[in-house]
């Protein structure tokens, strides 16, 4: 039992991460239709700016826990959309109204592009980083095995639901939640009705690229160590999240985060940890089998 609780933190603490990065994919889905698979590079992106945020502040001498947190927090959230604004007003947009292929092929080429701009400004390297937030509660014991919930995952996992509540509350109490509640329903009528639908999926890739960068910032003081590629992987079991969930539901994507998260941890702890990955999509294509919308996906309906 105390093995399979630590397993059920563990998890939960990396669900929180592949969640926040799902729910980008499964917002830019919504309203355009498309899969914006350079979104890995933006978490990858995110977790590089709070490494140089923290640094910064360390040679600042802003050495007060909270206040570094909550500074480099909020610098990451602000600098990484720019790259999210960036790749929809560059390359997404002129390819809106072409083939579903053509702005596939741009998103898998902007995924490269990123990888390899980060790789040349930061090099290839492992990035380590040391640990900022340490202690914790232990919940039980068996022997010499402790079950220990950490100051950091407590914070990752407020952080997380504080995250879904405000931008659950943004979706649907906002101006800007209706504008993308109606473009996700029919952009044609959405502009007749006055909606600027360029604006507004603008803002979504940038709302996306935020929570990206916020599970970067997470994976950062979690791991410790980055560097260029791991947004690649990252961004795949993201992906498997948000169909797992249903693509196109908020709510699903982080259930569908928190679900890969728990199969990789439990997989990880009581088989083998090279077949973690196997496991994750061996169960999603079970559930697609049987529910192809996924979890809490609901099926297309045909307009005519």
């Amino acid at each position: 039992m105390e093995y399979f609780v630590q397993q059920l933190i563990n998890g939960l603490t990396l669900g929180a991460i592949y969640g926040l990065i799902a729910i980008g994919y499964t917002m830019v889905y919504g309203i355009i239709g498309m899969i914006n698979f350079a979104h890995g590079e933006i978490f990858m992106i995110g977790a590089f700016t709070s490494l140089l945020t923290f640094l910064v502040l360390g040679a600042a001498g802003i050495s007060w826990v909270p206040l570094a947190l909550f500074l480099a927090l909020a610098i990451t959230m602000l600098l990484t959309p720019i790259y999210g604004w960036t790749l929809e007003r560059v390359a997404y947009r002129p390819l809106r109204g072409s083939p579903r292929l053509a702005a596939l092929i741009t998103a898998i080429g902007m995924s490269i592009f990123l990888q390899n701009y980060v790789q040349l400004l930061q090099g290839a390297r492992n990035k380590p980083m040391q640990p900022i937030i340490r202690g914790g509660f232990e919940l039980m014991r068996e022997g010499d095995f402790v079950v220990l919930l950490s100051y950091l995952q407590i914070f990752i996992i407020l952080l997380t639901v504080g995250l879904m509540i405000v931008f659950t509350l943004i979706i649907h109490r906002t101006a800007l939640g209706r504008a993308q509640r109606a473009c996700e329903q029919d952009r044609g009528m959405a502009a007749l009705v006055g909606i600027n639908v360029d604006r507004t999926i603008s803002l979504t890739f940038v709302m996306g690229a935020a929570l990206a960068s916020v599970a970067g910032f997470i994976f950062l003081i979690n791991y410790g160590v980055i560097d260029f590629f791991i947004g690649f992987l990252a961004g795949i079991k993201a992906f498997t999240a948000a169909v797992l969930g249903g693509i196109g539901s908020l709510p699903g994507a982080m259930l569908g985060g928190f679900l890969i998260g728990l199969i990789e941890a439990f997989w990880s702890g009581y088989f083998t940890v090279e077949y973690k990955d196997v496991a994750a999509f061996g169960i999603l294509v079970l559930v697609l089998i049987f529910r192809p919308t996924g979890l809490l996906g609901k099926p297309d309906i045909e307009k005519v």
